[in-house]
């Protein structure tokens, strides 16, 4: 087990209970609680049907802490409802890609699943293949925006972040994080900081 498993446990047992941290956009839905860890047996079957390998950090979460709930944005979806993905080619230098479902059995191009619910088409990654594999990525399906590499090594750096940040009360766009601070304003949809 990943020696980072139990901080994280114990640092989202203390968010809620946290008067000053910041608001996550979505915390109504998932309310800080997580399904139960998911048996390695159904993790190396999902493996198995998709013909890829999670990559060690996010397998460590769904068999260590949680199989679907509290994470940022609506939260982590069940296994069974996450899909893979493959970038779209580049259109023009500098423009915005999006997301497209993966062909089954086609993994010529680079591998990405779906993990977390952000709402409308905006998707958030983790790279199961490719030179990104483990990364986590922010984007919009359609190519609105994004993509957006976290620069987190890996899931649970990523997630500990959100933790972290949440703890702090401070303000994070891409992680919709609030401070107390910024919702108490009464102007707060212009004074938050662009990243």
């Amino acid at each position: 087990m990943d020696p980072r498993i139990p901080r994280l446990r114990r640092k989202l047992a203390a968010i809620p209970f946290q008067p000053l941290r910041s608001h996550s956009f979505g915390e109504e839905h998932h309310k800080f609680r997580l399904a139960p860890k998911l048996a390695e047996a159904r993790v190396a079957a999902f493996e198995a049907e998709h013909d890829i390998a999670l990559p060690d950090a996010y397998w460590q979460f769904l068999t260590h802490i949680g199989g679907s709930g509290a994470a940022p944005f609506y939260g982590l979806m069940p296994l069974e409802r996450c899909s893979l993905l493959v970038m779209n080619p580049r259109e023009e230098p500098g423009a915005p890609r999006g997301f497209d479902d993966a062909e089954p059995g086609g993994h010529e191009r680079d591998l990405f699943l779906h993990v977390i619910e952000m709402g409308c088409t905006d998707v958030c990654v983790i790279a199961v293949t490719g030179p990104l594999t483990g990364r986590v990525l922010i984007g919009n399906s359609d190519g609105f925006w994004g993509p957006n590499v976290s620069s987190a090594a890996d899931f649970l750096d990523w997630y500990e972040r959100w933790l972290n940040h949440m703890s702090a009360g401070r303000d994070n766009r891409a992680l919709e994080l609030t401070s107390p601070q910024l919702r108490a304003h009464p102007n707060r949809h212009r004074m938050a900081p662009k990243i």
